[in-house]
């Protein structure tokens, strides 16, 4: 009666696994009861992928059921815009997320990291396992609220904190609820969601003000947005749009990066001889030292493993696009009017395009490796014109935070893999325990360690 919608609301990856293993590169899946139906057209093979997100591109469009949740809850940014609007949006954003630009965020990454290994130096933390997600979700939202909004992060923390997750929640049950209520009917759920809507709307507004009274030259993103201006029409951003701009910002560089970030050190707690091999990466270049924007195109190992928990643990575990003329994927029919689904999740656990592909191994993204892969066989951040803006930042933030981090301990986790939940994001389903053991760093920089290293 209802399709798949059960079997997609208790376990997304698991259906979509089944599926493929049972069907193939393209399935469609039925969800919904009679009369509400709709398909689902589910496409997990690298040239599939290719095709919706490059080849094709200009025939989907993000509106989908999920998408438009987002939109109304957090706003018509980046992320869910389409169109026009997304075109000019692009192009005035795409000047803030250079690497140059991202560069200069390097520091604060590090401090931040810093701020948080001392935290762990707290005497409580040497004999208690502390929880990995939840700590580095500190870290990020921490980071991503000192570049959003500068000095007022402090201020901002406590209520997106308070909010944010409400709302993701919130999106995430109505996105997958076949019979969705309309919006503006005061049920307590909607009701909460709405409260929680307006108090992270007007901590936006309020700090987007208080810059209009401040210097100009601030290099937070509020205020580079405010300064922002279209290169072809030299618009400016409206003040609806800073406020969007900032909320998907805020999500995407907040819950993405904070599960990168858990999965690789959660995966580098238990492969000792992946983790030993970055602390002598990190003794050889860093000594001790925090990161630089100079030092991250040298520290290949930690690269690699942050890449690979990235493809064992997708953030952004599936992709929507919505067809209206239709299309033929892999000799199948698409008709017109249907959502098809990409899943990094499925593609990236494929074993003909990934060998045992449930191990770690970071060495898969050695350059030489990366070179003869197809490229939509890896795609944590999409691709296409609709590729994250956001990929450079998020990348960087990673590895600098990982090299912070390992500089001063040596982590211990269990061998189980995460628990998982399916949400606007991948996360963890519970705490990531981790035992810490302080280190000092060392210079190493012998030509037998630097021999090793390679």
């Amino acid at each position: 009666m209802l399709g798949v919608t059960r079997q997609l609301q208790r376990d997304q990856l698991g259906t979509f696994e089944r599926a493929v293993a049972e069907h193939g590169d393209v399935v469609r899946l039925i969800v919904g009861p009679p009369g509400r139906r709709s398909s689902l057209y589910l496409v997990t093979h690298p040239d599939g992928v290719q095709q919706v997100l490059t080849n094709a591109s200009s025939d989907y469009t993000k509106d989908t059921p999920f998408y438009r949740e987002i939109s109304a809850y957090l706003g018509e940014g980046l992320l869910t815009s389409d169109g026009q609007r997304w075109r000019q949006q692009r192009r005035t954003l795409a000047p803030l997320f250079t690497r140059r630009r991202t560069d200069r965020h390097v520091s604060a990454m590090a401090a931040e990291a810093d701020r948080l290994v001392r935290r762990w130096a707290a005497p409580a933390t040497a004999s208690t396992p502390v929880d990995l997600h939840a700590e580095i979700t500190a870290y990020t939202l921490r980071v991503v609220g000192r570049i959003l909004f500068g000095a007022n992060v402090d201020d901002a923390i406590p209520v997106i904190r308070d909010t944010l997750p409400v709302l993701t929640e919130h999106v995430r049950r109505r996105a997958r609820n076949p019979l969705r209520l309309p919006r503006h009917w005061p049920t307590p759920t909607l009701r909460r969601a709405v409260a929680a809507q307006q108090a992270l709307y007007h901590l936006i507004d309020t700090i987007v003000d208080q810059r209009g009274h401040t210097d100009p030259h601030e290099a937070d993103l509020i205020s580079l947005l405010r300064t922002a201006r279209d290169p072809q029409t030299g618009a400016p951003l409206s003040a609806r749009d800073v406020r969007d701009q900032l909320l998907i910002f805020l999500l995407a560089g907040h819950e993405t990066t904070s599960t990168a970030l858990t999965a690789t050190c959660h995966l580098l707690g238990h492969h000792l001889e992946q983790q030993h091999r970055i602390h002598q990466e990190l003794d050889a270049i860093l000594a001790g030292r925090p990161p630089t924007a100079a030092d991250i195109g040298r520290l290949t190992h930690t690269t690699m493993a942050v890449k690979e928990a990235i493809r064992l643990y997708p953030p952004a575990h599936s992709l929507g696009r919505f067809t209206a003329t239709g299309d033929r994927i892999a000799g199948f029919d698409i008709p017109p009017g249907s959502t098809v689904v990409l899943s990094p999740w499925i593609t990236h656990h494929r074993p003909d395009l990934w060998p045992d592909p449930h191990r770690f191994d970071p060495q898969r993204f050695h350059p030489t490796a990366s070179e003869t892969r197809h490229r939509y066989a890896y795609l944590p951040f999409a691709g296409g014109p609709r590729s994250c803006i956001g990929e450079h930042f998020a990348m960087t933030e990673a590895v600098v935070a990982t090299a912070v981090l390992l500089s001063a301990y040596t982590l211990s986790t269990p061998a189980a893999p995460i628990p998982l939940k399916t949400g606007i994001t991948l996360r963890p389903a519970g705490p990531v325990p981790c035992q810490l053991a302080p280190r000092i760093p060392t210079a190493t920089t012998s030509s037998t360690t630097r021999e090793t290293l390679r």
